[in-house]
């Protein structure tokens, strides 16, 4: 999907933007590669910059409810300094490096419903158009997959997966929201769980793993969340299905004795004792817009034997991925036409 317009700013008859990006799902931590096809229109242009940025469909949670909006997650100037003659077509490549906490669009080749795209700004003759969006698919590090294949081969299953606006405390989180994967219950712990969601963290020397259980209430106590982080190498090789079904039992069982406490209820979920590898997790510096709970605009994928069990009918969730994603590219281009 590639949107060629019209340099807004300069009206009719200034320079197209078309931006390709090399085929297959990039990589966090990885590079993101591609060209940016230029064409000048019915005169000579100075191409100040060009630049790439990076952005996301987030969630964000406050007094008055949700929200959505667009939030830029990093930024490259990519060529620049140059003059685009009169009906001359030039093509500028690039390579720029993905952040490691980049989020995850797809596994095994089927949509999570997260929204990303690299926009394209030219900067000509000291006017500014944001000329060209493109959908960004990113798949998973090998250890992120190894993660989810273990929940899957344990009988969990996959709901959805949204970003979250804020930071969570304690964590080295870099960008401004987090991701987060929403995981039905295995029958072993179905009683136990209404959901399980995973966030992964990474960076250049690993990742952390913060997991949260949505814990059903008791006849004497309400439903109270759980919250435990792990840390993993990107090298690391481990049995991943006990690896796993050791974090969901610690997850599960580690809080269990505060049911009845009113500071583990939903008015509190974050209150917590410490935090290390493989142990309870401390919120610290929690923003407050952090809230991890309820659906998000993520929608249920089946992702194979190998990988997380079936939540929708393929058919039916690939449509509803690619009416959310038209729907984000269509109206972000509508915007940005009427700043012209």
């Amino acid at each position: 999907m590639v949107f060629k317009r019209l340099l807004g700013s300069l009206g009719l008859g200034g320079p197209t933007v078309d931006t390709v990006l090399d085929p297959g799902a990039a990589r966090p931590g990885g590079a993101l590669t591609g060209q940016v096809q230029l064409k000048g229109g019915s005169a000579g242009f100075d191409i100040e910059h060009i630049t790439l940025e990076l952005v996301a469909r987030v969630e964000a949670e406050h007094a008055e409810g949700e929200s959505e909006g667009v939030v830029a997650f990093d930024r490259f100037t990519i060529g620049g300094g140059f003059r685009l003659a009169e009906g001359e077509q030039r093509s500028i490549p690039f390579s720029v490096p993905l952040p490691w906490e980049t989020p995850i669009t797809e596994l095994h080749g089927r949509p999570l419903g997260i929204v990303l795209g690299v926009r394209t700004e030219l900067s000509v003759a000291g006017a500014r158009d944001k000329g060209d969006l493109d959908p960004l698919t990113v798949g998973p590090l090998p250890v992120q997959e190894a993660v989810l294949e273990a929940l899957g081969r344990l009988g969990f299953g996959f709901r959805s997966a949204d970003l979250e606006y804020g930071h969570i405390g304690g964590t080295g989180q870099r960008l401004p929201f987090y991701q987060e994967i929403e995981i039905t219950p295995s029958p072993q712990y179905a009683h136990q769980v209404n959901e399980i969601e995973m966030t992964f963290l990474a960076h250049p020397g690993g990742m952390e793993v913060v997991l949260e259980a949505d814990k059903r209430g008791g006849f004497l106590s309400g439903g109270h969340d759980a919250l435990t982080r792990f840390t993993v190498g990107h090298q690391d090789a481990r049995d991943w299905d006990a690896e796993v079904d050791g974090w969901i039992r610690q997850l599960v069982e580690h809080r269990a004795s505060y049911g009845s406490h009113s500071a583990y209820g939903h008015g509190d979920p974050y209150a917590g004792h410490g935090h290390g590898h493989g142990g309870p997790y401390e919120h610290g510096d929690h923003h407050d817009d952090h809230h991890r709970s309820g659906p998000g605009m993520g929608t249920a994928v089946a992702a194979g034997a190998a990988g997380l069990a079936a939540g929708a009918v393929g058919g039916m969730v690939a449509a509803e991925v690619v009416d959310e994603v038209g729907d984000f590219f269509e109206g972000d281009e509508e915007d940005e036409g009427d700043e012209g």
